[in-house]
């Protein structure tokens, strides 16, 4: 059995090795008691509660028993503090993605509302002729990766790699920057 007492005096006096024993005995008794009582971050409070009370070893008296009060009235006051600061804010709604009606357009979205269908056939003028083909037949046509491969002869992973490129550089074609300069070069 430890002699907390004497553990108590040594790590008062910076033996680390019983700052570790006093915190591997007291820190799941301090995360209990926080967790119970309502702590949002029980872990975290916890890790406060030893930050604070460690500076003040030298000054405890009484021992293991002073310790384990004065590691509690800290851990008390965390939690107060925890509290007041929760009243003074609202809860936080947790995210749920089901019942979320924001949704940001994709890039072939975002092509097909912001160019008008003559200039997106020119913007489409402007990939390979292969790209152009997929890319017209896996967003315009809505074809899949099989079907596409099938109507123009080519693998599946040919169609996965056309298909990145031309929306890559789709993207760049379109993208603010690019069609500023555009904007710029055409004064």
């Amino acid at each position: 059995m430890t002699d907390l007492d004497a553990v108590t005096a040594a790590a008062a006096s910076g033996d680390t090795g019983a700052l570790e024993t006093i915190y591997r005995a007291l820190a799941p008794v301090v995360r209990g008691y926080l967790g119970v009582r309502g702590s949002r971050d029980p872990d975290g409070l916890t890790n406060e509660v030893f930050v604070q009370v460690v500076p003040r070893l030298r000054d405890v008296r009484g021992g293991w028993d002073g310790l384990r009060t004065l590691t509690f009235s800290v851990a008390h006051a965390r939690l107060v503090d925890e509290h007041r600061q929760r009243a003074r804010r609202p809860d936080p709604a947790p995210y749920e993605q089901r019942v979320d009606g924001r949704r940001a357009p994709s890039a072939e979205q975002t092509a097909l509302d912001r160019v008008a269908t003559d200039e997106l056939a020119a913007v489409l003028d402007l990939l390979p002729e292969q790209q152009r083909e997929v890319v017209v037949l896996r967003v315009l046509a809505d074809l899949s990766v099989r079907q596409t491969a099938e109507a123009l002869g080519l693998s599946e992973p040919a169609v996965k790699k056309m298909q990145a490129r031309g929306l890559a550089a789709l993207r760049a074609l379109l993208s603010p920057k690019a069609l500023v300069n555009d904007g710029q070069q055409g004064r």
